[in-house]
């Protein structure tokens, strides 16, 4: 078979991309069904970390958010966190323990548009209530406490809850300008800051490209010397939930796993859960059969734009792009960026701004592709070769069918 063949290039796009097992057998999920029934009965003997005003089902109600609503939440997040559908009930379970888990979030040197996606719902999602359910001891955009009163508290809540709370990272650190960012009365820079409320966490989540990777604050030529946690913290679990923003249901799926298990969820080589990001956004693109069909957006508002072809020459970069946003989408669901139009510009991915979010092809660029810079291919199985002979096939596949089109054109004035 050609190399250039069709039938090549589509057995490259649609080969599994996250080998995650999801049927492991009998056995394992009889195992885990109990170890996660053990875990509940332990947190629902506990006290919660604080006392809610009204319970979940109140609040679900307040917000005219029906039982049938929670119970199809329940079965979508069982079935995005990869467990067969017997684990419903324990995952419906775990919504309602989740004030027993403290949670400390801090914001570095960002947009705080990872809160602001959660706090601007006009009609909150399940997902949305259930992170305002949670125990957040300390949240420097929302909380009223400022200046002596929010250091005092934050204090507090690392003395209480020491090795017990998810940290949750908002924003990139600066060090090679650590003065760029500094915070309190007494103040801390963000390398300090991060550093000291990690070592008192069970666990550290970084929300947001910034977090992740350091975001578009570490975009060329990066002045502050911006990183993300994992480049500071060391000898801690962490989990990177990338993207601008990052997706809610992601964060609450990283948090009920959590709950459920004790533990992180499985993660991928740069500390996403797989559950989330490991599948390309081509893999599940609305638009994908138009690729597969040689069908193309040519320039802004031409007939394949207002057809929904596919947007790789316009420079999507879905192809390079492991994020499960084309499933889960963004504002309650409603849509996301290749549904309105736009291409992918990659930003769960490590230096998107600089590396993705160009409006031209990847083949068609002088940016390298991605895997000659530690970014694998797929996830964790597949080498850096395919992705590499990916955005050659794809250049090929799209020059091809650029001349496929001319001829059809000449014919036409012929």
């Amino acid at each position: 078979m050609q190399f250039f063949d069709r039938e090549h290039l589509r057995s490259i796009f649609t080969k599994p991309t996250n080998y995650i097992n999801t049927n492991r057998g009998k056995e394992y999920y009889d195992n885990l069904y109990k170890k996660m029934e053990k875990r509940l009965n332990e947190l629902k003997a506990q006290q919660p970390v604080k006392e809610a005003e009204i319970k979940f089902q109140e609040l679900l109600e307040t917000w005219e958010l029906s039982r049938r609503d929670f119970l199809k939440w329940v079965s979508a997040t069982t079935a995005m966190l990869m467990l067969p559908p017997q684990f419903e009930p324990l995952v419906a379970q775990a919504a309602e323990v989740m004030n027993r888990v403290p949670i400390i979030w801090i914001n570095i040197q960002d947009c705080a548009g990872n809160t602001e996606a959660l706090l601007r719902s006009a009609s909150p999602t399940v997902d949305e209530l259930i992170l305002e359910y949670l125990s957040v001891e300390y949240q420097e955009v929302i909380m009223a406490a400022a200046g002596d009163q929010a250091e005092e508290n934050l204090h507090k809540a690392v003395k209480d809850f020491d090795g017990k709370y998810l940290l949750f990272v908002e924003g990139s650190i600066p060090v090679g300008m650590p003065e760029a960012f500094t915070i309190g009365r007494h103040p801390k820079t963000g390398v300090e800051h991060v550093k000291h409320l990690a070592e008192h966490a069970a666990a550290v989540i970084a929300v947001g490209a910034c977090a992740c990777f350091g975001g578009v604050p570490a975009a060329y030529p990066n002045p502050t010397g911006a990183v993300g946690v994992m480049d500071i913290v060391k000898g801690k679990p962490i989990v990177n939930i990338p993207a601008c923003p990052a997706n809610p249901a992601n964060i609450t799926g990283v948090v009920i796993h959590y709950i459920l298990t004790g533990e992180l969820p499985e993660l991928d080589s740069l500390l996403r859960p797989k559950f989330a990001f490991g599948y390309r956004i081509h893999d599940n693109c609305e638009r994908r059969a138009h690729f597969d069909a040689g069908e193309f957006v040519e320039e802004w508002g031409d007939e394949g734009a207002k057809n929904n072809f596919c947007l790789y020459k316009m420079g999507c970069k879905g192809p390079f792009t492991f994020n499960n946003c084309s499933i889960v989408r963004y504002n309650e669901g409603t849509n996301w960026p290749i549904g309105v139009g736009r291409g992918c510009i990659g930003c769960s991915e490590p230096d998107f701004w600089d590396k993705y979010a160009t409006e031209r092809p990847l083949a068609d660029s002088d940016i390298q592709p991605p895997g000659l810079h530690g970014v694998e291919a797929t996830v964790d199985e597949v080498g850096l070769g395919i992705l590499t002979a990916t955005a050659i096939g794809i250049g090929v596949h799209a020059v091809a069918s650029a001349i496929a089109g001319k001829k059809d054109e000449t014919k036409e004035e012929q």
